[in-house]
This record gives C-alpha cells, sequence and structure tokens, in this order.
C-alpha cells in the first residue's frame, strides 16, 4: 500500500492513500520513542504542538516520528487506532479510495484549558478533537466550578480509543 504526505485541507499536512484500502486493513503503524508522561510535559512544555499517543493508561507515550504522525483528526474518520502488545496501529474502519486522506478520531485528553478546535469540516464534527467522554467530564467539571476551567497544558495526546470518538 502507498501512503504520501501532501497539503490537507484539515490541517497542514496530511497522510494520502495512494492505493485502495479495504475495511478492515492496517494501514500504518504509529511508532516513535517512548517516554513517561512526565517526560513528555518537560521536553515540549514550550512546544505549541506535539505528536504524542498515549498507551495504556497514559503514562506512557509515543513521541511519533513516523508516516502515521502526519494523519489527521476527523469526527467522521476513515481509521481508528488500537493497541496491541505495545504497539499502536491505525486500521481502516471503511473502504478507503485512492487519493483519500486518512484520518482518524485523536479522542484527546490531558489537555488543560486547550479547546482543542476542530477542523475537519464533516457533516457531525463536534467542534472539539477531544473525545466524547472528555468532554462530558470538562462539561461537568464546569458546572461544579462555575467561572473556571479546567487547569492545565495545551491538548496533546491522542488515545488508542478506537469507540469512534
Amino acid at each position: 500500500m502507498g501512503l504520501i504526505i501532501r497539503s490537507s485541507a484539515i490541517h497542514a499536512a496530511g497522510c494520502y492513500t495512494t492505493t485502495r484500502i479495504p475495511k478492515g486493513k492496517r494501514v500504518v503503524e504509529y511508532t516513535g520513542p517512548r517516554l513517561t508522561k512526565d517526560e513528555a510535559d518537560i521536553l515540549y512544555e514550550d512546544s505549541p504542538l506535539t505528536y504524542l499517543f498515549g498507551l495504556g493508561d497514559g503514562s506512557v507515550v509515543i513521541d511519533g516520528h513516523c508516516m502515521a504522525m502526519f494523519i489527521n483528526h476527523s469526527c467522521d474518520a476513515n481509521c481508528e487506532t488500537g493497541e496491541e502488545d505495545g504497539r499502536v496501529w491505525v486500521t481502516a474502519i471503511k473502504n478507503i479510495a485512492p487519493g483519500s486522506e486518512i484520518t482518524y478520531d485523536y479522542c484527546l485528553y490531558d489537555g488543560g484549558d486547550d479547546a482543542a478546535v476542530c477542523n475537519c469540516g464533516s457533516k457531525n464534527c463536534r467542534g472539539t478533537m477531544y473525545s466524547k467522554e472528555e468532554v462530558r467530564r470538562r462539561k461537568a467539571a464546569a458546572k461544579k466550578a462555575p467561572g473556571k476551567t479546567p487547569r492545565g497544558k495545551r491538548a496533546k495526546r491522542k488515545t488508542g480509543a478506537s469507540d469512534g470518538g
């Protein structure tokens, strides 16, 4: 299967397929050095952009240095991620036509007060790259502390959740 990186309407550069990808096929592995969450927070403290992917409970992240790091978020994704034996795979959840941009739902978490605005443009866009669970958690926290938003660092971790977000 052929993958290429080129300009994307979603965000800067994106990952595209040059061949048909059938539903259920592994597209690419998300690879890179493993860091603890604390190491990543220190390393990227002043960086507005990261390519971190949370493993398991999120205490360890992959610092993306691979083709998969260019896969953009979409609320109507054509792929999902899954963790198997400590490896993260991006797998097609739909048949994908040649020339299509590869996308998955980032299901972000641990983003502090960053809105993690979504630019996917899909019909069912929820307006954020945070997972549905994280959106619910943030709304509940906001109700408990009116006028305050959860504090912390920017959105930066993708999760292996594959429930569509």
